[in-house]
């Protein structure tokens, strides 16, 4: 098959959808967001633009597109969310579960497209991924950035990850009333404390927590 590809702003709506309507996608996966939480702290305005509008942007598209599945990559920082990223994140949630529970909600044809929305961790190696920076870090002889010494993350891999996306893509959520449908959480296990994880990777270098690094 020949792979295409095209440049748009996700805040395009107008271009967005004449994409989608063009490529007509049996399934979305949409990535595309703002990501920095201390950038987005300050830029508020731009983190809703991208992360809400884009969003509302991209599914509406995929519902005008009749794509079979429309898979929001969400963060588990929107739950109960403390920061500009996660709450953006989650008001994005909310959108795609009110679209998947309406069925008449963009057009007045009945909706094709299943909604779902998936949390993924800190997928481990990944660009962003803290253990990388932290890595590196160390590799350059410190200081190891840590936002809040009490902030916690799920951690999973690149293949659990993978796994989830394509489950959520394939599976039928349950329809309920607006706002309530699906939204995936892979088993992490416990969450880790950032503040432990710095600490223990410059032990497993071979340095002293606060007194090398």
């Amino acid at each position: 098959h020949i792979v295409e590809g095209r440049l748009c702003d996700v805040r395009d709506r107008e271009r967005l959808i004449d994409l989608f309507v063009e490529f007509r996608p049996d399934v979305v996966f949409h990535a595309a967001a703002l990501k920095h939480v201390p950038h987005l702290e300050r830029e508020i305005g731009e983190a809703v633009r991208t992360n809400v509008f884009g969003t509302v942007n991209a599914a509406d598209a995929a519902i005008k597109a009749e794509a079979e599945a429309f898979v929001l990559i969400s963060t588990d920082k929107a739950t109960r969310p403390t920061s500009i990223l996660g709450a953006t994140k989650r008001i994005a949630e909310l959108y795609v579960q009110s679209l998947n529970s309406a069925p008449r909600f963009i057009t007045e044809k009945e909706r094709r497209t299943r909604l779902v929305a998936v949390r993924l961790g800190n997928v481990v190696g990944t660009a962003g991924s803290v253990i990388p920076r932290f890595r590196a870090q160390i590799e350059a002889g410190g200081p190891l950035t840590v936002t809040d010494p009490a902030m916690v993350r799920y951690f999973m891999t690149k293949r659990e990850a993978t796994d989830l996306l394509w489950t959520a893509a394939r599976i039928e959520p349950p329809q309920r009333e607006a706002g309530q449908s699906a939204v995936l959480v892979l088993n992490m296990g416990q969450p880790v404390r950032i503040d432990d994880l710095a600490r223990r990777m410059i032990v497993l270098a071979g340095l002293e927590p606060d007194r090398d690094i």
